[in-house]
């Protein structure tokens, strides 16, 4: 079975990723409500993942393991509303054997409406961390942000 298409863009060593905000993805005020942003977050990591080369999915089927969250640190600074277009920003800022970290924003033109910061190892089926495959550490390093 092939990858799983790509939707966003790398710009340089940023990868862009666009999100419209859906009713669904609102609350009673009117805004996205928190934990869609984890869900916009997801989809822009699995995207930059994609074309990057590295198939996830092959991997899992083949029984090798997965990227599992570690860690993820999140902070709100603005609201998004219903028919808001969103730009999804993602920087892999850190890179080691069993995992890596992205840097992420969602804008909403200018503005910054959430940070995140997410570490991702990769973890065996037994649920215990172990190296990534040798061909993602390659297709990572020369999309490592070295810069602020």
């Amino acid at each position: 079975m092939d990858a799983l298409p790509a939707f966003g863009r790398f710009d340089g060593l940023e990868h862009r990723f666009a999100v419209r905000v859906y009713f669904e993805d609102t609350d009673l005020t009117g805004v996205v409500y928190h934990a869609n942003y984890l869900r916009y977050l997801e989809r822009a990591r699995s995207d930059m993942l994609a074309l990057a080369g590295v198939d996830q999915r092959r991997v899992h089927e083949a029984g090798e393991g997965a990227y599992a969250v570690r860690d993820i640190a999140i902070q709100y600074r603005a609201p998004a509303r219903l028919g808001d277009e969103l730009i999804v920003l993602s920087r892999l800022v850190g890179l080691r054997p069993v995992g890596v970290v992205i840097q992420q924003r969602v804008m909403l033109g200018a503005t910054i409406v959430v940070e995140a910061k997410v570490e991702a190892v990769f973890v065996a089926p037994s649920g215990k961390p172990r190296r990534q495959p040798a061909q993602w550490v390659a297709a990572f390093e020369p999309l490592l942000w070295k810069g602020n």
